[in-house]
């Protein structure tokens, strides 16, 4: 379980002290929960203060009750938590299989990773040996980075807007490894996005604007919000994706 308490997160801007969060508080234990809200709200800042990458100002932040807060990103993937960024890294050199095998903490053998290609819907003869460099398109490493993921099986993976830079293609297919991912995952799934078709998968949805919870609930009590245009947030879901 995860746990918010008064997090806040400032940095200095023209030198001036400008507020990106102000005081979250929010406890997290649900399968898979959505952050949403405009442009600018703080959503990708609020990923990355929960991931280690950014240390919050005020506040603490609490991994199944374990203080957290001084930890690094490191030190927090070694707790259990996976951070997939907007663009996923390339790694010229290393293979699909060097990459899940090191995900995974062990050394697995082909099928197995095989395994976990097939999860995310990719055929695993024409992956396994690929490089993770520039010949894998957005959506491909999107895929791949998901199937890692599944290979370390960390008790919160967080998502920053995984739908960035695909396709619709590549996006229909993302939805159904989500889907699938929510059914196979032992943790929870923390993904921020804007799109409807990814809120729609969440078991709850939190509304962040201004550095500040908006709205926060389940699933069916919140989107029909959003897709109604309810007022400082309807800009939320303008890119959506049908």
């Amino acid at each position: 379980m995860l746990e918010l308490q008064h997090i806040s997160y400032n940095v200095e801007q023209d030198g001036n002290n400008k507020g990106i969060l102000h005081d979250i508080n929010l406890t997290i234990s649900e399968r898979f929960v959505a952050i949403t809200g405009p442009n600018g709200g703080g959503k990708s800042t609020l990923a990355k203060v929960i991931a280690g990458i950014f240390t919050p100002t005020q506040g603490r932040i609490l991994f199944n009750g374990e203080d957290i807060t001084g930890l690094s990103i490191t030190e927090r993937a070694r707790k259990g938590i996976s951070f997939a960024f907007q663009q996923p890294v390339r790694f010229k050199g290393l293979t699909v299989k060097d990459l899940i095998t090191l995900a995974s903490g062990k050394n697995i053998g082909v099928p197995e990773a095989c395994n976990y290609l097939s999860e995310v819907g990719l055929c695993a003869k024409d992956y396994i040996d690929r490089e993770v460099d520039a010949s894998l398109s957005g959506g491909e490493l999107k895929r791949i980075e998901i199937a890692t993921i599944m290979a370390r099986s960390t008790a919160l993976s967080v998502f920053d807007e995984p739908e960035a830079g695909i396709d619709l293609w590549s996006f229909s297919n993302l939805i159904q490894v989500f889907e699938h991912l929510h059914e196979k995952i032992n943790g929870s799934i923390l993904i921020i996005s804007h799109q409807e078709r990814i809120l729609n998968i969440a078991d709850r949805i939190i509304v962040l604007a201004e550095g500040r919870v908006q709205n926060d609930g389940p699933r069916k009590d919140i989107l029909p919000t959003l897709l109604g245009g309810a007022p400082g947030v309807c800009s939320a879901l303008t890119d959506k994706v049908r």
